[in-house]
Formats: C-alpha cells, sequence, structure tokens
C-alpha cells in the first residue's frame, strides 16, 4: 500500500508540473524575444525536474523487485571496469546516468561495498565532465553515514544528480544534462524488465508499462536540447520505444506482453554502455 502511495504522490506532482508548463506556453505570444528565450529556458528547466521527479519512481519500481524476493544480481549493471572507456563527453554523460542508477540498485539491496565501488564510478565520470562538486567525497561519507537508512542514501543520490543538472545548465550545456537523465532512465528500465523477467513478476511489468508520461517528458527534453550527432540514436531508439508503450491499450500485463519492450531497451543500453 505504501509503494501505491508513493507512486501516486509522485505521477500526481508530475501532472501538476505538466499542467503549469502548458499555461506558460499560451503567454508567450505578447513577449518580448528577450522574454521569450527566459520563458524556454525556465521550461526546459520544468521538463528536467518533471524526469527527475518520475525518476524517484525507479526507486519505487526497484523496492517493488526487492519486496518480490528478487535477489542482487550485479551482472545486470554496468561494469565498473569500464569506466575508463567512455572518451566523448555524451559517452561520459549517458554512463555517469547509467552508473548513478546502478548506485541506486546497489544500496537499495544493502550492498555496502559495491554501493562505493559504484559511487566511485559516478565520482570518475563527474569530475570529468565538471560536476565533480555534485558527487564529491562529503556524498561518499553522507551515503556511508546513513548506509543503514535506504530512504536517505536514495535521497543524497537524487539531490546529487539535481545539483548535476543545474551546474550543466548554468553553465549552457543542456545536452549533457539531458543525456545523464536519459542515461538513468533507460538503464532503471532495462534493470526493472530484467528484473520482472527472472522474477516472473507482473505487477512489475504493469510498472514498466506506467512509465509513459515520464518517457514523454524525457525527450520532450532531449529534444529541446543541442545533442550531439553521435547520440541521435538514443532519441529514435526511444521513439520506437514510445511506439511500444503507446500500442498497450489493454489492461493485460503479462510477461508476453512485455517481450518486444524488452529487447528494444536492451538493445539501446547496450549502445550506450558499449560507445566510446
Amino acid at each position: 500500500m505504501l509503494l501505491k502511495i508513493k507512486l501516486f504522490f509522485l505521477t500526481t506532482s508530475v501532472v501538476i508540473l505538466i499542467s503549469s508548463c502548458g499555461g506558460n506556453k499560451q503567454e508567450e505570444l505578447n513577449t518580448t524575444d528577450d522574454e521569450i528565450q527566459a520563458v524556454g529556458l525556465d521550461s526546459q528547466k520544468i521538463s528536467a525536474q518533471n524526469v527527475f521527479n518520475t525518476i524517484s519512481s525507479r526507486a519505487t519500481i526497484l523496492e517493488l523487485t526487492k519486496l518480490s524476493n528478487a535477489e542482487y544480481n550485479v551482472q545486470l549493471l554496468n561494469n565498473p571496469n569500464d569506466v575508463s572507456r567512455y572518451l566523448l563527453e555524451s559517452s561520459r554523460a549517458l554512463n555517469l546516468g547509467v552508473y548513478g542508477a546502478d548506485l541506486n540498485v546497489a544500496s537499495i539491496y544493502d550492498q555496502t561495498q559495491e554501493s562505493m565501488l559504484f559511487f566511485k564510478c559516478v565520482s570518475i565520470i563527474a569530475k570529468s565532465i565538471g560536476v565533480s562538486n555534485s558527487f564529491d567525497e562529503n556524498m561518499g561519507d553522507r551515503m556511508t553515514a546513513n548506509q543503514s537508512n535506504r530512504d536517505s542514501t536514495l535521497s543524497i543520490i537524487t539531490q546529487a544528480f539535481k545539483s548535476a543538472d543545474e551546474t550543466l545548465r548554468k553553465n549552457n550545456r543542456p545536452g549533457t544534462s539531458s543525456l545523464l537523465v536519459a542515461g538513468a532512465w533507460i538503464e532503471g528500465l532495462y534493470i526493472a524488465c530484467q528484473t520482472a523477467k527472472e522474477t516472473k513478476n507482473e505487477p512489475i511489468v504493469k510498472e514498466i508499462f506506467a512509465q509513459k508520461e515520464s518517457l514523454d517528458n524525457l525527450m520532450e527534453l532531449l529534444l529541446s536540447s543541442k545533442l550531439p550527432d553521435e547520440t541521435a540514436y538514443v532519441l529514435e531508439d526511444l521513439k520506437a520505444v514510445k511506439l511500444i508503450i503507446d500500442s498497450k491499450t489493454d489492461n493485460v500485463f503479462t510477461l508476453n506482453a512485455m517481450k518486444e519492450l524488452d529487447s528494444k531497451i536492451t538493445d539501446l543500453r547496450t549502445k550506450i554502455i558499449s560507445s566510446k
């Protein structure tokens, strides 16, 4: 029941934020060029907040997987030894999101040693793209101090990503920030699909298809950002994911219904973690 309440609250919050965006668009008609540009930036920031709010529901999905007796499986996560392979800023941003989601997973399963390993990966990439202040030693100390409190550690991770997003946008790097968010979203959905298959847990399948709104927000965010050419595949593949989710018109949430979605999100995730 608590999980359902959390998910309802998060979804309601996102709906309110989207409604606010809609209202702002109508007011742009009688503004100056400078005001239009300012409103555009504000709308982009709100869109980022929308995605972050629904990424919190990633934690709800992962919590649901643990309650369904799913075992911690490090093989599902990105290999920490690959952290040095990412050379382009776009690849680093995407995989910062991936490793951040993996840090979430390790924390949820109380894997203290591996949490610190994934935190190290996050810190290395964060430093390379100029957001080391968001993932510094102080964050690591806070996570260690709160390792017995799962909600606190997840909150610390979420706040760090919000801080990184703000830093990148203040420095006129919305594309890098958007890719970071995309990496986290994609990794979360990938892990949820794999866990649903392993546990044969159909309630997880239902939650996976309930991510339509967060996907819409993510795509809006990516479309509004200046993405480098080498990452065009991310948006194209997410469009295919959206078509699959949008085509789900019945209320039958079986593992069979998830097959096509699982295949597409796995392909996309493989491209991300294999990039240079």
